[in-house]
C-alpha cells in the first residue's frame, strides 16, 4: 500500500513530458505575445536582456521600473512557483506577501485563466535568465507606503478570471477576453482619477495622461472622438500592421504594442477584439496632445 502511496505521488510531481512541456511554452508564447509583457519588461533604449527589466515607466505618480521576470533564481522569478506566478498575476501579491503596485497589471491579467497563466510561466522559463537586479522604483514617500496599496485594492480592485457572457457570441467573448485580460487595452485606455484607480464612466475613452505622459486616444466607437468611423476590418488591419485606414502608421508606444505582441495573433482573434471594440458604448472624450517638456521624450501615443 505503501509503496502504491509513493508511486501515485511520484506520478504526480513529475515534470511533464518533454513534448508535453514544449506545447505548454508554445501555447505560453502566445499568451505572452497577446500580454504584450516585452515592452514593459525589456529596456531596449539601454540594450537590455529579453524581459530582465529596467525599463522606465513614467506616470503621474512617479517613475516605475519594470522588474526582472526572467528564469534567473536571485533576480528574476525562477524561484517561483506556479502557485507564486498566479497569486502575483492573479491578486498583485509577491511571493513574500507584499503588493504590487498597479502600474503592473494584474488589475486586467486577474481575468487571465489558470490555464493561460500556467501557459505564460512555462514559456517565460524558456527565455534566458539574466542576473540583472531590480532598479528602485521613484515615487513621492507618500505612494512608497506599500501597506496603503491594501486600501487602494479595496477601492478599485476586483480579482477574479473573465466570465462569458452567454448573451453574446463566441466571437465577442473571444474579443473581450483578449482586450480585457491579455492585452490590457483598458489600463492605458481609460483615464484614471486622481488616486489612479480607472474612470468606469469612461472606459477605453482615453486620457491626456497616459504612460510616460502620452496622449492615448479613445477607442471608443464615438464617431467624432473615437473609431466610430472605421469598420471591423480596419480595426484588425490597424492591430495587425499598425495603419490606419488614412494610411498613417502607429507610432511610439503603440508601434511596440503592434510589432512585439498584436501583429503575432492570429487573424480571428483580431476580428474578435475589433468586434468587441466596436460593441462598446460611444463615449464622447476628446483627448488632446501635450507638447514635448523634455527633448527626445515621447509625447503622443497615437493610433
Amino acid at each position: 500500500m505503501l509503496a502504491g502511496a509513493a508511486l501515485l505521488t511520484a506520478a504526480l510531481v513529475l515534470p511533464a513530458p518533454p513534448a508535453a512541456a514544449s506545447e505548454l511554452a508554445k501555447r505560453g508564447e502566445y499568451v505572452y505575445r497577446a500580454s504584450g509583457c516585452g515592452n514593459c519588461h525589456t529596456d531596449r533604449e539601454a540594450g537590455g536582456a529579453e524581459l530582465a527589466g529596467g525599463a522606465a515607466l513614467e506616470t503621474p505618480f512617479g517613475v516605475f521600473y519594470a522588474p526582472n521576470i526572467t528564469p534567473d533564481r536571485e533576480h528574476g522569478i525562477g524561484a517561483w512557483s506556479d502557485e507564486d506566478f498566479l497569486r502575483a498575476m492573479r491578486e498583485g501579491v509577491s511571493p513574500q506577501g507584499s503588493h504590487y503596485y498597479p502600474a503592473f497589471p494584474y488589475t486586467s491579467y486577474t481575468r487571465l485563466t489558470d490555464e493561460d497563466l500556467r501557459a505564460l510561466k512555462a514559456y517565460l522559463f524558456t527565455v534566458s535568465p539574466a542576473a540583472r537586479p531590480d532598479r528602485p522604483h521613484e515615487l513621492p514617500w507618500y505612494a512608497r507606503l506599500r501597506p496603503l496599496l491594501y486600501f487602494w485594492k479595496w477601492l478599485y480592485f476586483e480579482p477574479g478570471p473573465y466570465r462569458p457572457d452567454p448573451q453574446q457570441s463566441p466571437a465577442w467573448n473571444r474579443g473581450a477576453y483578449l482586450a480585457t485580460a491579455a492585452a490590457h487595452c483598458g489600463e492605458c485606455h481609460t483615464p484614471r482619477d486622481r488616486f489612479g484607480g480607472f474612470d468606469r464612466e469612461r472606459r477605453f475613452a482615453g486620457t491626456k495622461d497616459g504612460p510616460e505622459g502620452a496622449v492615448v486616444p479613445n477607442i471608443t466607437p464615438d464617431r467624432k472622438t473615437g473609431i466610430g468611423r472605421w469598420s471591423e476590418r480596419d480595426i484588425a488591419y490597424y492591430l495587425e500592421t499598425g495603419m490606419t485606414p488614412d494610411g498613417d502608421f502607429a507610432g511610439d508606444v503603440m508601434a511596440d504594442v503592434i510589432d512585439n505582441g498584436l501583429s503575432h495573433l492570429a487573424k480571428d482573434d483580431l476580428r474578435a477584439i475589433a468586434h468587441y471594440l466596436k460593441s462598446l458604448p460611444a463615449i464622447e472624450h476628446a483627448v488632446s496632445k501635450r507638447k514635448k517638456d523634455k527633448p527626445g521624450k515621447r509625447d503622443e501615443f497615437e493610433y
